[in-house]
């Protein structure tokens, strides 16, 4: 029996499922063109003058193009300031770092803090290790040159959405095991983790979460390609894959009960506790992959967002 979905969500949650269909290789090019469409210009991004916006091309992996960093200001903020550090979802395969941007820019001007939304290329045409490598050398470029963007390195937060998310998670893994700014924080929202997909709630949900068994099985695939589900998957690509989950900052997890990804979040928070590390698990009854972006007035996705920024505020409380 699938989780029934909440109230205020149920009959946009099946129309989301008979538009979305099935995903395929033939989908990609128009799922592509579909997130182009939307993607807002950067006057859009200034809310009036209350964000200075620029971009960045800045240095990529060592042989590889460089990354496309999205940095907005908020209008009058006294640094140095904090970062979110963002990256956006889109099954890896799609999207765009100037896309969903809202909850994103509405955090930033409450925390004072500085938006860097970073770019990274896609699957399958760019395969892991591409868009960690890509989300990795975004933060690196940021923390070194923080002084002349008035950015402060001690205070950088991690937050990623979907794809987004696991990648996050991947980028906390990566600067533990690698070196680089320690973030203050991670917030994994809704985060691909396992691209195993054999949970319970990724086969309870699938044909009722619109993002299903096949669409997330599609992403992973064009992330790994054959190594999909063997057991050379490295953590840097699906951080489920983890087995030593100690030494990472703190982390907010929220997930939708009546979602796929549900189990495997819930799973990652459980071994960072058992690991000895700082967690904080949300599981929004009822809710859907990407609720709180998809339908922004629901009750539960105005809870979610208070406790979203009700982690953020405690996580900078006291920090200069």
């Amino acid at each position: 029996m699938p989780v029934p979905f909440d109230s205020e969500l149920r009959t946009l949650s099946t129309a989301l499922r008979d538009e979305m269909g099935v995903m395929s290789l033939d989908r990609l090019a128009d799922v592509r063109a579909e997130d182009a469409a939307e993607v807002p210009d950067l006057d859009e991004l200034r809310r009036g003058g209350r964000f200075a916006v620029g971009e960045r091309s800045v240095p990529g992996p060592a042989g590889n193009p460089e990354v496309a960093l999205l940095i907005c200001e908020p209008a009058g903020a006294a640094g140095p300031r904090p970062v979110i550090y963002y990256t956006h979802g889109g099954g890896m395969f799609s999207g765009d770092h100037r896309l969903g941007l809202d909850p994103m820019l509405d955090m930033a001007e409450q925390f004072g803090a500085v938006l860097v939304s970073v770019g990274y290329r896609l699957a399958p045409e760019h395969p892991h290790p591409a868009p960690i490598d890509d989300v990795y050398a975004g933060l690196l470029w940021t923390a070194a040159h923080a002084v002349e963007l008035g950015l402060d390195p001690a205070r950088i937060v991690i937050v990623g959405a979907s794809a987004g998310g696991g990648l996050t998670a991947a980028l906390a893994l990566t600067v533990r095991d690698k070196g680089g700014p320690r973030p203050l924080g991670q917030l994994l929202m809704c985060p691909m983790l396992d691209d195993r997909g054999e949970s319970a709630s990724m086969r309870q949900m699938d044909g009722h979460d619109f993002w299903d068994r096949g669409w997330n099985g599609f992403g992973w695939s064009a992330l790994l390609g054959s190594a999909r589900g063997g057991p050379d998957v490295p953590a840097y690509a699906a951080p489920a894959r983890a087995t030593d989950l100690s030494g990472l900052p703190p982390a907010h997890i929220e997930v939708g009960s009546a979602e796929s990804l549900r189990d495997e979040a819930v799973d990652y928070a459980y071994r960072i506790w058992r690991a000895g590390g700082e967690a904080e698990l949300h599981v929004w009854s009822g809710g859907f992959h990407v609720f709180e972006v998809i339908v922004p007035d629901a009750r539960i996705s105005v809870a979610a967002r208070q406790a979203r920024h009700s982690f953020l505020d405690r996580l900078l409380a006291g920090r200069p």
